[in-house]
């Protein structure tokens, strides 16, 4: 999923960023770094924050594919 179809996913759904962040523990800054491409989400948390939002692969499903 692109960042525009999360975040109109998450509007659909009554959420803001801030509280997806909160509910999995997550600064929100982190958040939004990788949704506006700042963290390019390759490892870390970046990357279980993007994989989380629908965004990218567990790490072990990109090396299957």
């Amino acid at each position: 999923m692109t960042p525009k179809q999360i975040k109109e996913r998450l509007r659909q759904q009554g959420k803001t960023l801030t509280q997806v962040a909160e509910e999995n523990g997550w600064p929100r800054s982190a958040v939004y770094r990788v949704l506006n491409g700042v963290d390019k989400a390759y490892y870390g948390r970046a990357h279980d924050i993007a994989v989380k939002l629908g965004m990218k692969l567990p790490h072990a499903e990109q090396q299957a594919a």
